[in-house]
């Protein structure tokens, strides 16, 4: 499979900026991968494809504040410094991606905040973009957490070409985030609000949760046209003993079982048995799904539009079929489907 084969035309209009005034009213595309149809509903409508005893696989992960503006000691030049993951606590050592890398060198201090009031030192260069810092900061470790987070901004992807606004803070987040961990969104979750969760409540669906803490591979151009040798980033993930059972007990009782997401879709994946269980796990994960891929676990996905050329693309068709999805995506571009991030939603079963 080659990456040229993920390219199609997306104006710029459709990328939606800005999320559904409701989160369950976003446009529903429904692809059928028996009957090959493909028809438009309303998100909320998506309870009529579930019944008691399914399963709705979730990703609890929690976003956090990841971007920072601040500047560089002695020239003062303005610096994007984007956390990617907290490396030691005690040392207050953070993997981070840096903006323009090529003015930040090791030993050089940057400065955040008015007043200074946070100050960090580059210890380390990890990749031509990324660096360690180790902030500077003696106080208690849960005042200087909220010291950072408040200087930190909703990361929201680079083609959300917009400026940060109050709304996002909740809006680029599940209701049902707990774990706190990601620098990204796990998007298609983002439609659940609360009086639907309730209603698939009440029709007796099941709920099981994972996390993927979700990182910037996610957006990450692929580089290579054969597919095999792209190396997706490692994400850490989570699943318990009671949400492997939830999902088990369903497969074994051939129940529905939907991964709301392609991050509930890659953890699910990473760590399946050869009967087709899901199985506890703590740890990392860098599993790259494209087509052709045979699925274990889940029978149908949730998933956003994604853009050209994404990793996010290709395993929506590695579980929908290639020609059905890019199918989809041109029926989408012409019916003027919201893009990306905050745009419509997909059922694929």
């Amino acid at each position: 499979m080659k990456l040229s084969k993920f390219k199609y035309k997306l104006p710029e209009e459709l990328i939606a900026l800005h999320p559904e005034v409701n989160r369950d009213e976003s446009r529903l595309m429904v692809v059928n991968r028996q009957t090959k149809k493909i028809e438009e509903k309303v998100f909320k409508d998506i309870i009529d494809f579930f019944d008691d005893q399914d399963v709705m696989v979730f990703n609890n992960t929690k976003v956090f504040p990841a971007r920072l503006y601040g500047n560089k000691e002695k020239t003062g030049a303005e610096i994007e410094v984007f956390l990617l993951r907290e490396l030691n606590s005690e040392l207050r050592l953070w993997d981070v991606l840096v903006d323009p890398a090529r003015k930040i060198r090791i030993g050089n201090k940057l400065y955040f905040g008015e007043d200074d009031l946070l100050v960090a030192e580059v210890i380390d260069n990890t990749t031509s973009r990324g660096r360690t810092l180790r902030f500077l900061y003696d106080g208690p470790y849960d005042e200087f957490k909220k010291t950072l987070y408040s200087l930190g901004e909703t990361p929201l992807p680079k083609f959300i070409n917009r400026e940060v606004v109050p709304e996002d803070k909740d809006r680029y987040q599940t209701i049902f985030a707990k774990h706190e961990g990601a620098v990204a969104a796990p998007t298609a979750g983002m439609h659940f609000s609360r009086e639907l969760m309730k209603r698939l409540e009440i029709k007796g669906v099941n709920f099981s949760e994972v996390t993927l803490h979700v990182g910037l591979g996610n957006f990450r151009t692929v580089d290579v046209e054969d597919l095999t040798k792209h190396k997706m980033d490692s994400e850490q993930i989570f699943i318990t003993q009671d949400a492997a059972d939830v999902i088990n007990k369903a497969r074994d009782e051939k129940r529905k079982i939907c991964a709301v997401g392609t991050t509930v879709m890659r953890t699910l994946e990473s760590s399946v048995s050869t009967f087709g269980h899901v199985k506890p796990f703590e740890g990392w994960t860098n599993k790259f799904i494209f087509p052709p891929y045979d699925f274990s676990v889940a029978n149908s996905m949730i998933t956003n539009f994604h853009l050209p050329y994404s990793t996010l693309l290709m395993m929506a068709a590695a579980f929908g079929g290639y020609d059905l999805i890019m199918e989809a995506y041109r029926i989408a571009v012409k019916e003027k489907y919201r893009f990306g991030t905050y745009g419509d939603a997909m059922i694929i079963v």
